[in-house]
């Protein structure tokens, strides 16, 4: 097949998920076409079936915001039409849905239909698309969508909760390559981070408000209070500078490394020995799952999907959201407790494992398949 894959080109769950999805369809035979405003920041490296296609957003003095939209839909139309692909496959609604539906329409003026699927990630439905602003032509691009997945089923319900969805809504998983994120022995690495042997926890988002951030300086400081530990914040986001004040107010500083945005998480994940995820919400929560690829325990809130990936008692714990002191309660007992820990650990490779990239990508190729052939008949 060939196939064009749209996204936000950045470090969050639906520009990753998109672009490994396409990396994985290439390893296939299936010849992909990622179409955004720079390369996706998981798309290294030189492959033969994978092709990027910049959006160009010319800039006037008319205009006091580039038409990215319009700029984007032109670029779909031209892909379709030159690199003669057979599907989108559009990630996040906003604004991607939308001008698929608008390339869609143009192309058919050339005599082809092209159908476009729409994967629902997260904040395009419970958070950016219930803004009135946008809600309508998020409906409208939704229903208009040849098919709809959602990457968890909490998120499926949310979705048909927030809008008049008139068509089914398939729930395909997040996936995660466990042959890449296998634990790995990196002692050195190690030594650096924690010179006196001390516990590493980690915490990896985009540091925003919903992600709850000064919850896992929290929850650290009361860890570190019985017992020496280390604290990973890997990312960057609109909260980093609250949270730096945060760690100087708790006296943390020498003890908490911001190590930024990280396109390699796997060493980092070698060598952590707890995940803390507190999210207010989250559609999925992919880090969690690459954490416990890594045989990592995760700590999480219970909002959202998390509680479809992170199971109590099992692969970590999950507490309400905002509740800190259980949280750390739950992170002290684990980092106590060597065989706890281990039992953990084990727990959580055995979850990421069914969610291992072999098991999913074949769902997608099947709703391609199905996709394709109702097309047969418009």
């Amino acid at each position: 097949m060939r196939i064009g894959i749209v996204c936000y080109p950045t470090y969050g769950g639906s520009g990753v998920l998109a672009t490994e999805l396409g990396k994985a369809l290439a390893d296939k035979g299936h010849m992909v076409h990622f179409i955004t405003y720079q390369q996706p920041v998981r798309l290294n490296g030189f492959h033969a079936n994978i092709f990027y296609h910049e959006v160009q957003v010319p800039t006037y003095p008319l205009f006091d915001f580039p038409p990215y939209e319009s700029a984007l839909s032109s670029t779909m139309v031209d892909v379709i039409l030159n690199q003669k692909l057979d599907l989108l496959h559009v990630h996040y609604a906003i604004p991607h849905a939308s001008t698929a539906y608008m390339a869609q329409q143009i192309v058919a003026k050339h005599g082809r239909y092209i159908p476009f699927i729409t994967t629902l990630h997260g904040t395009d439905i419970t958070l950016v698309g219930k803004d009135k602003t946008y809600a309508p032509v998020v409906t409208f691009s939704i229903n208009e969508s040849d098919a709809i997945t959602a990457v968890s089923h909490n998120l499926r319900e949310e979705t048909f909760k927030s809008f008049p969805i008139e068509k089914d809504i398939s729930v395909i998983y997040n996936f995660v390559d466990t042959a890449r994120f296998a634990r790995k022995d990196l002692p050195h690495f190690r030594q650096a981070v924690a010179p006196n042997g001390e516990k590493i926890l980690l915490h990896v988002s985009n540091f925003r408000k919903v992600k709850r951030v000064p919850d896992v300086v929290k929850v650290f400081k009361q860890v570190r209070d019985v017992m020496p530990a280390k604290l990973l914040l890997v990312g960057d986001g609109p909260d980093r500078p609250s949270i730096e004040c945060l760690c100087r107010e708790l006296g943390l500083c020498d003890d908490i490394r911001f190590v930024g945005k990280q396109e390699q998480l796997e060493d980092v994940m070698s060598i952590s020995d707890l995940f803390i995820l507190p999210s207010e919400y989250e559609s999925f929560g992919l880090a969690a799952l690459e954490a416990m690829a890594s045989q990592v325990p995760v700590l999480s809130s219970n909002a959202g999907g998390l509680p479809e990936i992170n199971i109590d008692g099992v692969t970590g714990y999950s507490s309400p959201v905002g509740d800190v002191d259980q949280m750390a309660a739950h992170a002290i007992a684990i980092l106590k407790d060597d065989n706890l820990l281990a039992q953990l650990r084990k727990g959580a490779l055995e979850q990421a494992s069914r969610f291992h990239i072999d098991n999913i990508i074949p769902q997608y190729e099947a709703l391609y398949d199905n996709v394709l052939q109702a097309a047969l008949v418009k």
